[in-house]
């Protein structure tokens, strides 16, 4: 069990939205980490805990979108991606909870999320979403850079693929952060 201090934690999941939920994910299916995700949003809430939801948005056009080239670009739908892609799950979003729009994979980069965080005296950020080693992964770097204590849920954090996940969970994940399951949590 990893006791944290309501006080100064705060739960970051990035992008359990519609677009990215609908996604085949593994090893973990997005509905189950949907599920973990929410009890653990509940449990934050209950403890006045900060519950910052991250998704990723961009302009019909794409013009707020990166355009570095790279060899495997990531590329939208022709037309743009549906209205409601970057939608939060309405069964996670609750009142008072922290809506951040990010453009990119990572959370911090060029977005409100270090000023809302600090604000409220937060030090450590227990972090899960969807994918693994894309958002979440940058999430974590991000914050382990900018001095934030990580804390990442393995069980509400799955990828794109098994071998994906594998490699963060093990490789990268134990360098920034302590790596727990849903039920290591306790805000007491």
């Amino acid at each position: 069990m990893l006791k944290l201090d309501p006080k100064t934690t705060a739960l970051v999941l990035i992008d359990l939205q519609k677009g990215i939920l609908a996604r085949d994910t593994k090893p973990h299916a997005s509905s189950d980490v949907l599920q973990r995700a929410v009890k653990l949003a509940d449990k934050f809430r209950a403890a006045k805990s900060p519950v910052v939801l991250v998704h990723v948005k961009f302009a019909k056009d794409m013009s707020n979108a990166l355009k570095q080239p790279v060899d495997k670009p990531n590329t939208p739908p022709a037309g743009g991606y549906p209205e409601d892609w970057s939608q939060i799950s309405p069964e996670l979003l609750k009142e008072g909870d922290i809506v951040v729009t990010k453009h990119q994979w990572g959370a911090f980069y060029n977005t409100d999320m270090d000023a809302q965080l600090r604000r409220r005296g937060i030090k450590t950020i227990v972090l899960g979403g969807i994918a693994t080693n894309m958002g979440v992964e940058s999430t974590a770097r991000q914050a382990y850079e900018h001095g934030y204590e990580v804390v990442i849920v393995e069980d509400a954090t799955t990828g794109m693929s098994q071998e994906m996940h594998d490699f963060a969970v093990k490789n990268i994940f134990p360098l920034l952060s302590r790596v727990v399951t849903s039920g290591d949590i306790d805000l007491g």
